[in-house]
């Protein structure tokens, strides 16, 4: 009888265990998943403002995480996606003659968020980035200045930054030099948010 009270004893132990382990772990999964921020939407501009020519190109498919405890992030924009431009041509010699889309389909920031700041904190901050710009199938180490926004569990991220095509060996023909310029800016408006 005492053998049978015991291994009840022991068998409710095992369960609470168990079960405490389960609900550990479960906490750990969740304080996870709440410090990763997604773009949620967002839009990215270039303009190349040659003496001849000013090119503008936008595109919102805008893909990016943040994860607030370790602040890092990533960013990846399909170059493909821009449109605007001046013509039909122009857009489609972007992706053919100086991109080259197919064979690199898309341009990639990640690095880390320089500075002691809190982003789980509503709040204004400007901070610089450091990390790796992937463009044209090469990887470049960039500083890039940014305004952070902390609002009511949204982050938008703010940047507009130069890129020389030469940095990413993008070559502009002679026949159109004056209508390319030599360096494009780039003008980055994010919002991350929590995955419902």
């Amino acid at each position: 009888m005492i053998e049978v009270h015991q291994f009840k004893i022991s068998k409710i132990r095992s369960i609470s265990l168990l079960f405490a382990i389960f609900i550990t772990c479960l906490k750990i999964q969740y304080s996870q998943a709440q410090t990763r921020y997604y773009a949620e939407d967002g839009k990215v501009k270039f303009e190349s403002d040659a003496p001849l020519e000013l090119i503008a190109a936008h595109t919102e498919k805008v893909l990016g995480i943040i994860d607030i405890d370790k602040n890092v992030f990533a960013i990846s924009i399909p170059v493909a996606s821009f449109r605007g431009f001046n013509s039909s041509l122009q857009r489609e010699h972007f992706n053919e003659n100086y991109m080259e889309t197919e064979k690199f389909p898309k341009g990639i920031f990640k690095g880390t968020i320089l500075g002691d700041i809190d982003l789980h904190k509503n709040g204004y901050y400007q901070v610089m980035t450091e990390g790796k710009l992937l463009l044209h199938g090469v990887e470049k180490s960039r500083k890039i200045p940014c305004e952070i926004i902390v609002k009511d569990g949204v982050i938008t991220v703010k940047s507009n930054f130069k890129v020389q095509l030469v940095d990413h060996n993008i070559k502009i023909p002679t026949v159109v030099r004056q209508k390319i310029s030599e360096s494009i800016i780039i003008d980055l408006n994010s919002n991350f948010a929590e995955k419902k």
